[in-house]
């Protein structure tokens, strides 16, 4: 999956989503990954866990299926900010969101939190 086939799968979940992205220049798997992102960070912090859950899953089909500019940019941009996005949830909600995170995400979060700095 490229970048573009991302947007297609994110439109699923979010319909207005190509909209948000004709905003951001250049298109590319970075900025559909940081615009992505944003989105969820925004549905954690309305606690709308509908759309939130679904978006996670995307997330992992992206990340699962994507090529390895698409990988990076989740690793790089989506991974790294998750403790940003979490910090101020009370721990059951953290709790709940990390479960909709898949096994691999979940591996690579703490491989990146505890490895970084070293």
């Amino acid at each position: 999956m490229n970048y573009s086939e991302a947007v297609q799968e994110i439109t699923e979940v979010i319909p207005d989503f190509e909209n948000e992205l004709t905003k951001t220049t250049p298109q590319n798997s970075y900025s559909v990954i940081r615009t992505f992102t944003e989105r969820i960070k925004h549905m954690i912090r309305q606690n709308d866990r509908n759309v939130l859950f679904k978006s996670l899953q995307k997330m992992d089909k992206i990340y699962t299926c994507g090529d390895i500019a698409l990988k990076n940019a989740v690793e790089g941009i989506f991974i790294y900010s998750l403790d940003n996005f979490t910090a101020f949830c009370s721990g059951e909600y953290r709790k709940v969101i990390f479960s909709h995170i898949s096994k691999d995400l979940q591996q690579t979060y703490s491989r990146q939190i505890y490895t970084h700095g070293i």
